[in-house]
């Protein structure tokens, strides 16, 4: 298996989707790739392929910092790892999305918290939660000021 070949795939595939996530959210290819979440099922397989190629025989384990490390000492294991946040960042972009239009925030707000996603994934999640409560808190002002 070439790893390089499947890093350097998974990586445009995710960067691709970011990017039209960011800048075309409503586009059809975008609803029908990314927002449907076809992207991240492939992701999602393609790291189910290589935990299942990578990790038998494999001398690490889960229970301490030193065994996940002997886990990642194998090319297809650091794939399979980057695999799994390429995926599930992806996923937390797309959650990011459907509750911003749940919540009736403009896709402008959440671009901050989309790239943070995609750089530094919980600390997107956490800027998209302080967003959201700063646009609700001041949309509930709007509708209710205080006199």
């Amino acid at each position: 298996m070439n790893y390089d070949l499947l890093f350097s795939v998974a990586n445009t595939t995710a960067l691709l989707c970011w990017l039209i996530l960011l800048v075309a959210p409503r586009w059809s290819l975008t609803k029908y790739a990314v927002i449907s979440g076809a992207a991240v099922m492939v992701l999602s397989l393609a790291y189910l392929i290589a935990v299942a190629l990578s990790l038998p025989g494999s001398e690490g384990d889960f229970s301490s910092l030193k065994g996940v490390m002997r886990l990642f000492e194998q090319p297809g294991a650091v794939l399979a790892g980057w695999l799994h946040y390429l995926a599930f960042d992806l996923f937390v972009g797309l959650w990011i999305i459907q509750d911003s239009r749940k919540s009736e925030i403009r896709h402008i707000f959440i671009v901050p918290a989309l790239i943070l996603t995609f750089m530094l994934g919980p600390v997107g999640l956490l800027t998209y939660h302080s967003i959201k409560s700063i646009v609700k808190k001041r949309l509930s002002y709007a509708i209710n000021p205080v006199d």
